[in-house]
């Protein structure tokens, strides 16, 4: 154990005699230890209220409250206290108790000094290195707070994610478009064995039909009109690392028996190819649908569905973690004032109250291109109502509704300058933006090119 170590490192030496306080105390501080010590169960108590020691050396027959009693107690008080028993009783029964009780080891008198050393710096250095894991996984999900929300739905995702990281379970990622299945995945394999390997997305609702065999599988050369040379498969180029197979309910009966053999062999067989290829990668899976219900149906496989469902992690819908909304949206604020280059941006309450009661059908990934746009309107740097029912519209909000109803009954409602100006000062912040790009100007504006024409001529400053 390094020596630095042992001098911060303070024991408690619990024995009701004082010449075997004195021992230990003396052996102990030669070694570089902080000792204290106690003379009955009830000093221990009453010091460790004071100052917890790093770990506790404590005898079993004591008058008084008892050796187990005392480590039961010590136990509630702190149940990763490392404690010794050191007794002259030589019981198994004793010892099979006091290890259930939580005693870290269980040592008779008069010790092997050197073995007690030797297992007390073992018992510490293993505290340490548990202590430092406990920190380090603390840190990680406050991380993943930060980039998943921090709602108490989703912190039961983020104990799902650091619980399955770690080893090669296949995971199915449900929950509707936008909910940010493909991130979730990419921050487990990043948690992962495989980080330093592939991550390869493939979408099957993007893929021909007629293709998804030979992009996935890959092809030999001659396999078919135009091969001209050999090409890898998807699950060949993610061997390594870790292949997410996105909308999967879109895959085929015959892709579906393929994908199958691939999983149990762990080998691909090229399309127009004789021998195998070894595939070693995580399969994580993600779907919009109900994939139980496909099996039901019978248009998906139920042996292939079990293979992929080691593991199943439901994202929930924004919509059902509102309280994540005034999060992402100052996150989403912030790094949108990075891209225009432009000062804080703030948000009022009544904006923030129509963003938290939408019911944002396309889930994270909305807010955060809603957020863009407000971001491009805001005058002054500050997001308002107006700005956000601009946007809105009347979807999915009663909330929403109701105050358009009263700005439509407000005498004082924006006036048509007003909106014009709001026009004109978010055609300018896109085409600033995209460094004159119109293109992608309309884009962002979400409206054609012939319009953000019409709308420069409009405004030609």
């Amino acid at each position: 154990m390094n020596r630095g170590r042992i001098a911060e490192s303070t024991i408690m030496v619990v024995d009701d005699e004082l010449r075997v306080r004195k021992t230990f105390t003396s052996i102990l501080e030669d070694e570089g230890y902080n000792v204290i010590t106690a003379e009955g169960g009830h000093e221990a108590l009453h010091k460790v209220g004071y100052r917890m020691p790093d770990a506790v050396l404590l005898d079993l027959n004591m008058p008084g409250i008892d050796g187990m009693e005392t480590l039961r107690k010590l136990k509630m008080k702190s149940p990763d206290l490392p404690v010794i028993i050191i007794t002259a009783t030589n019981d198994i029964r004793t010892a099979v108790n006091a290890i259930h009780l939580g005693a870290e080891d269980f040592i008779l008198k008069p010790p092997d000094f050197d073995m007690l050393l030797h297992t007390l710096s073992k018992t510490l250095e293993t505290q340490r290195l548990q202590s430092e894991l406990r920190k380090v996984n603390s840190e990680l999900e406050s991380s993943l707070e930060y980039l998943l929300g921090r709602s108490e739905p989703i912190k039961k995702v983020i104990e799902l994610i650091l619980l399955v990281a770690g080893n090669n379970f296949s995971i199915l990622l449900q929950g509707e478009t936008g909910t940010g299945k493909t991130y979730a995945a990419r921050i487990i394999h990043n948690l992962s064995q495989r980080k330093n390997g592939s991550f390869v997305v493939v979408d099957m609702g993007a893929i021909p039909e007629t293709l998804i065999e030979s992009e996935l599988f890959g092809y030999e050369k001659g396999a078919f009109t135009g091969a001209q040379k050999r090409k890898s498969g998807y699950f060949e180029s993610a061997s390594g690392g870790t292949i997410v197979i996105d909308e999967l309910q879109n895959m085929n009966p015959f892709v579906q028996s393929k994908l199958l053999q691939v999983v149990e062999e762990r080998k691909a067989y090229p399309l127009g190819g004789v021998r195998p290829v070894d595939i070693d990668v995580r399969i994580i899976s993600a779907s919009n649908a109900n994939l139980q219900h496909n099996v039901s149906e019978r248009t998906f496989r139920e042996d292939l569905f079990y293979r992929l469902t080691e593991v199943v992690i439901s994202i929930p819908p924004l919509r059902e973690r509102r309280d994540d909304i005034p999060f992402f949206v100052n996150k989403f604020l912030i790094a949108t004032c990075d891209e225009l280059s432009r000062k804080t941006i703030s948000i009022n309450d009544d904006a923030m109250e129509l963003l938290v009661s939408y019911n944002w059908p396309g889930n994270v990934r909305e807010l955060r291109n809603v957020v863009k746009r407000l971001a491009l309107f805001a005058q002054d740097n500050i997001i308002t109502a107006n700005h956000a029912l601009n946007i809105l519209g009347k979807e999915n909000s009663p909330l929403i509704k109701q105050k358009q109803l009263q700005t439509a009954n407000d005498d004082h409602r924006m006036p048509l300058m007003a909106l014009h100006k709001l026009e004109e000062a978010a055609i300018k912040n896109a085409m600033s933006f995209t460094n004159g790009n119109k293109s992608r100007a309309a884009t962002i504006l979400e409206i054609d090119y012939k319009t953000l024409l019409r709308k420069l001529k409009q405004y030609p400053n």
